[in-house]
């Protein structure tokens, strides 16, 4: 497979965003608006927030002022905006909250601590991979990657691995629908199904370079205890530090990572139901007592 060039626009709305039209209720408008201001980037100017939301730049400043006010935004420098610390303070909350990081994370530092390269976990949002949780090796150079930050679907290692690991004709509604939407990819569609397929035999998906040149990924798709893709553990480096090598290497240890994820899900799974039918059987002893 030949080195694809990264030729997608910056300046084009991401596929699968909202534009203004009347259907959109202010509740809409006001996720559309939240959910771009916590993009990589940020702080974002209101230009920037109308051009990315496709809402007009009035309708965006009527947001962010009552939005500001709430303490979910917060103005920063030269008339951009950045999360405030409602915001913050609420993802923090949830990504601590669920039973399945607590059992990501240890898995993401090893893998981390063992490749020296960062390891990272992300969940499916329609078109988009979107990162939950990172582990981060101490380097000189950054990479980026951070919770909440989105990459499409059919150009991530997550992306790629979630499809391989679901049956042919669903994989490919995600072909169909880019097509539908009208938002053309940087990659030709034959390479990138030539991955999803190369990614089902192998256990493991690999990104060279799709979407941000200079960096690999690779990602192994995680189910839960229903066997349900609930996500994908992936490993991501510059390509001097993930090389052909590397990732012959790396990836099968990335598969056993994402399935040691979903065996701890599996096991929270059984814990939880075990849990319910206890209850269920003490509830029942009671009424007949």
């Amino acid at each position: 497979m030949g080195k694809p060039v990264n030729s997608r626009s910056k300046e084009q709305p991401p596929a699968g965003r909202a534009v203004e039209h009347s259907v959109m209720g202010p509740v809409d408008k006001a996720m559309e608006v939240l959910s771009a201001l916590v993009e990589t980037g940020a702080p974002h100017r209101l230009a920037d927030l109308a051009r990315h939301t496709g809402l007009t730049k009035p309708t965006v400043h009527r947001l962010l002022r009552g939005l500001a006010d709430s303490g979910f935004v917060e103005p920063s420098a030269g008339g951009s905006y950045r999360a405030g610390p409602r915001l913050l303070g609420l993802a923090a909350a949830a990504l601590d909250s669920g039973p399945g990081l607590r059992t990501i994370r240890p898995v993401l530092a090893d893998l981390r601590t063992r490749t020296g390269l960062l390891a990272h976990y992300a969940v499916r949002d329609g078109d988009f991979a979107v990162c939950l949780e990172v582990s981060e090796p101490a380097r000189e150079y950054a990479l980026e990657l951070r919770p909440g930050s989105r990459a499409p679907l059919l150009l991530s290692a997550p992306g790629l691995a979630m499809l391989a690991a679901l049956p042919a004709p669903e994989a490919e509604l995600a072909f169909t629908a880019g097509e539908s939407a009208g938002h053309p990819l940087p990659v030709p569609a034959a390479d990138l199904r030539e991955e999803i397929a190369a990614a089902g035999e192998r256990g493991y998906a690999l990104d060279d370079q799709y979407e941000q040149e200079d960096r690999r990924a690779l990602a192994a798709a995680v189910q839960d205890d229903g066997g349900r893709i609930v996500g994908a553990v992936a490993l991501t480096g510059l390509v001097f530090t993930l090389d052909r090598a590397g990732v012959e290497l790396y990836g099968p240890m990335v598969r056993a990572a994402a399935r040691a994820v979903s065996a701890g899900l599996g096991s929270v799974g059984r814990a939880r139901l075990t849990m319910a039918r206890d209850t269920a059987r003490s509830d029942t002893r009671g009424a007949a007592l």
